[in-house]
């Protein structure tokens, strides 16, 4: 079996897995994606493929990465601290990636302060 017919053959099985350790109804599901339930359903059963747009809806829904659904990997590793940060920031408006950047800065500067005094 190839790659990519193994991928496939396992994303609706591991779509559903993650969904139910979620905890989380088909109709659940859909409204933290923003998809139709109905997609959902044909997700899972294998009648549809999802787009590259919905597999990353998903994924974030679901907190597990794109290659764990693809099957590319094989633990449902949840998204780590920084990916998820990352994630998160790409959300923020323009502004408020703004501000939080500058926070950032500043944590970051009156840490080396912190340390430079530490260190002397």
């Amino acid at each position: 079996m190839s790659q990519s017919s193994r991928t496939l053959a396992s994303f609706p099985e591991r779509l559903r897995e993650a969904r139910e350790r979620r905890k989380l109804t088909q109709g659940e599901l859909a409204e933290k994606a923003g998809l139709q339930a109905s997609a959902i359903s044909h997700f899972e059963t294998g009648t549809r493929k999802p787009s590259f747009d919905n597999l990353r809806r998903l994924a974030d829904a679901l907190d597990v990465t794109t290659d764990y659904l693809l099957g590319r990997v094989d633990h449902p590793e949840e998204l780590a601290g920084a990916d998820r940060l990352h994630r998160d920031i790409e959300r923020l408006s323009a502004a408020d990636r703004a501000f939080a950047k500058e926070m950032i800065e500043k944590l970051a500067e009156r840490s080396k302060a912190s340390h430079r005094k530490t260190n002397e």
